[in-house]
């Protein structure tokens, strides 16, 4: 398989929002993170790759067929921010409900799962920390087999400890032959550590779509004191900043050449691409930056 995911010239308008015909890929095998500021449409394409929402054109294929057609449904396995059970549900009934959806439900993992995350099989889903509730959502994901993990914000609000154990069992499943994540989040150091390849969204369009390691060093941070700014280079700093000391931004590593050697240049996270590039206006990307 070349790719679990193509989304293609995907539009969605809004009253104050629209994704502006986006366009990606992502090849099957990786751990593909999505990221974007707060409001930048990664939930609104997630939820139209999932048929949670109408879009007003533009296709998308998941596993290799239109994801209209629900047969695909039983390869994913789903993860939202916020898991929907019923307040009254108890682990057990969870599994009651979502096993009949699935062919190849496996209750044996299903349980293993609960046993790993301490679930008590006999307590109330609204009882449940958040924390403890991501990791029914992921247990009920895991649980038949999928392909494809769709998550969105799967680890936001938990602490560094549960997260890191998040992690880890993203990292098992990926152990397995043919699995591949689809991975919306902000906490980009969660990224840093499991991802292979980066999906960017920003302001409703799509700037980067690639090898995570590729984006990290095609930037990097500048800085130097108030005579070390030639003005031929100031368009091509990102989010310059200046101060009475001198300046700082980002940089393509490409437009690094004519600075004194006062500069002071380091390698960037994807939270600073994320910082600075939100810092200045859309033409100051330098258009696409795939």
């Amino acid at each position: 398989m070349k790719n679990v995911i193509e989304v293609k010239n995907l539009t969605k308008r809004r009253k104050n929002f629209s994704l502006d015909s986006i366009s990606f890929e992502v090849p099957n095998g990786f751990i593909c993170g999505f990221i974007g500021q707060n409001g930048a449409g990664k939930t609104t394409t997630l939820k139209l790759m999932l048929n949670m929402a109408l879009r007003d054109s533009g296709e998308i294929e998941i596993l290799e067929k239109s994801n209209n057609d629900i047969s695909v449904k039983e390869e994913l396995g789903v993860l939202l921010d916020q898991p929907y059970f019923q307040d009254s549900w108890t682990p057990i009934d969870v599994e009651n409900a979502m096993r009949p959806f699935y062919k190849s439900w496996d209750s044996n993992i299903y349980h293993q799962y609960l046993q790993r995350f301490s679930l008590n099989f006999g307590q109330k889903f609204k009882t449940l920390s958040r924390g403890m509730k991501m990791k029914l959502g992921l247990a009920t994901a895991l649980s038949h087999n999928a392909r494809l993990l769709l998550l969105d914000e799967p680890t936001s609000g938990l602490d560094p400890v549960m997260r890191d154990e998040m992690l880890n069992i993203l990292r098992d499943y990926m152990a397995q032959e043919d699995r591949s994540i689809f991975f919306s989040t902000h906490i980009t150091s969660d990224l840093e550590k499991i991802a292979d390849f980066i999906v960017y969204i920003h302001k409703g369009q799509i700037i980067y779509s690639g090898l995570k390691d590729e984006l990290i060093e095609k930037y990097c941070l500048i800085r130097g004191g108030k005579n070390d700014l030639p003005t031929e280079k100031r368009q091509k700093i990102i989010g310059l900043r200046e101060h009475i000391s001198g300046f700082d931004g980002m940089i393509d590593v490409s437009h690094v050449g004519g600075f004194s050697s006062n500069v002071v240049m380091e390698a960037v996270t994807l939270e600073d691409i994320m910082v600075y590039i939100n810092k200045t206006d859309d033409s100051g990307l330098g258009g696409d930056m795939r």
